[in-house]
């Protein structure tokens, strides 16, 4: 019967997943790598995003990559949530986001941009008094934003600039940090509200509400491989701007699809025939049809099942020292920067080498420079942390505690304790000692994932297509970059 039990419990994602044993890390590193290679058809060659003809303008690579970060950054933003309070989780968000950001935007205009303003001009003449200058540029995009992507003219001339049809954008990739954001501010409202802890089918509801406007755009369209009608814009909305009511229904969905399997993972089965029917149902409607309508919740699934399912060996990628972020943020300009000294000689296989190993060499950089040093603010000084791990043990990996609270454990533990065989009674347990050790089991049970530490999310990469225009805070409106698909370089 126990046998039983746990074949049952380890066929779901709770009895799965170990909050220290998960691929979660290596999926977002190899996404993060899947955009810069999506990247490098328009910005190297001034071609489609790589995968956009073979998925039959459904997706393409890079579409895929973000609809992925956006479902794992749901499932692990949740977590957070659920086991941080409102001071904690706020504080690891922004230092999550912003260090890594602010430096990247300084690199970008005050090291890339001159740069490239000497190769293209031979000096640096109205470079810096330009209406959109690197001072502009880093100002105006303080809090991600993004309301201004061209720097001072440049890059008009690289493919991606032809492409955009004058100025491009330096780092397209960053538009996406506004959607991060807004859906970060989402899980705290539902944090203060103690809907995540207490009322967690609401967020069941919500995914439902996106899911069944998915499908009503799906219906409605002319034939079953059309992308979803853009809806125009949301907002603008104070400091973040406006949103492209396409891409927040898509990304909202994925987002919201990672929290409900945070929150409801002891009923989600985790099976491999169900994932071999999972990537049938992906790979078929990728090339048939009907992606957004079948293939978006299979491929979700696959990202969690692969989560899991990996070796545990892969569990350590990215877990030390994670450059997935530095990879998104960095990986965009560092592509136009090699488009525009000519890297499309060497071939697409070469450009994406050099693209590749360029951002990795950022991504170093930005990790042990800026966001490593910047994360240890976030349970305060590294001596505080250093007392603190001195005086408890290291936590043991842990899967995922069941919804239950700490009365259902209890009386789970009391029902095991009463069919033991050679348990004692509790009167021949000495109340000194029965009392401590109870009350002991009951803490560990009702808050297990306080030992875990925090997996956070590095947000993830992808380029605007179409993302609308909202007017910046010097009151000039700024252009997104676009491309000759429907969908954005990541």
């Amino acid at each position: 019967m126990q046998a039983k039990l746990n074949g049952q419990r380890s066929a779901t994602l709770q009895g799965r997943y170990s909050a220290q044993h998960n691929a979660f890390g290596v999926l977002r590193l190899a996404m993060a790598c899947g955009v810069i290679i999506a990247h490098a058809g328009p910005l190297g060659f001034g071609q489609h995003n790589l995968g956009a003809a073979t998925f039959g303008r459904q997706s393409d690579l890079g579409t895929l990559c973000l609809y992925g970060f956006f479902l794992i950054s749901g499932f692990l933003i949740t977590d957070s949530a659920l086991r941080s309070t409102l001071r904690q989780y706020v504080r690891a968000r922004v230092l999550r986001v912003f260090p890594g950001l602010w430096a990247c935007l300084l690199v970008t205009a005050f090291v890339f941009a001159p740069l490239a303003a000497l190769y293209e001009n031979g000096n640096l003449d109205g470079f810096w008094g330009h209406p959109e200058g690197p001072f502009d540029y880093v100002t105006t995009n303080f809090l991600a934003s993004m309301e201004q992507f061209p720097i001072s003219g440049l890059l008009a001339d690289t493919p991606y600039g032809q492409i955009a049809g004058g100025p491009s954008a330096f780092d397209g990739s960053l538009w996406t940090l506004r959607y991060d954001l807004a859906f970060y501010g989402i899980v705290g409202i539902l944090v203060v509200t103690s809907v995540l802890h207490r009322a967690p089918r609401a967020v069941l509801v919500l995914t439902g509400v996106c899911y069944a406007l998915v499908l009503r755009d799906f219906f409605t369209a002319p034939d079953w491989s059309s992308r979803p009608p853009q809806h125009g814009a949301i907002g603008p909305f104070p400091l973040l701007g406006a949103f492209a009511a396409d891409w927040t229904l898509m990304l909202g969905l994925l987002f919201l699809l990672g929290a409900a399997a945070r929150l409801y993972a002891h009923r989600i089965p985790v099976t491999r025939e169900l994932a071999v029917l999972a990537g049938v149902a992906l790979v078929g409607s990728l090339w048939l049809g009907g992606f957004f309508a079948v293939g978006l919740p299979a491929f979700a699934y696959l990202v969690l099942f692969a989560a899991v399912a990996l070796p545990k060996r892969l569990s350590g990628i990215s877990r030390r020292h994670d450059y997935t972020y530095g990879i998104y943020i960095y990986g965009f300009p560092v592509q136009q920067m090699i488009a525009l000294l000519g890297g499309a000689r060497f071939g697409m296989l070469g450009y994406i080498v050099l693209s590749l190993l360029g951002a990795l060499l950022f991504a170093v950089l930005s990790w042990h420079l800026v966001e490593r040093p910047a994360l240890g603010f976030k349970t305060g000084s590294g001596r505080a942390r250093h007392r603190r791990t001195g005086r408890t043990a290291s936590p043991r990996p842990v899967l995922i505690p069941s919804p239950v609270g700490p009365a259902g454990a209890e009386a789970r533990t009391g029902r095991h304790k009463a069919g033991g065989r050679h348990s004692r009674s509790a009167k021949d347990i000495p109340a000194t000692a029965a009392a401590p050790r109870r009350a002991k089991r009951a803490t560990e049970t009702a808050a297990s994932f306080l030992a875990v530490p925090e997996r956070t999310r590095k947000d993830l990469p992808f380029d605007p297509v179409k993302t609308p225009t909202s007017r910046s805070r010097s009151g000039r409106s700024h252009r997104a970059p676009t491309t000759s698909t429907t969908t954005p370089p990541r």
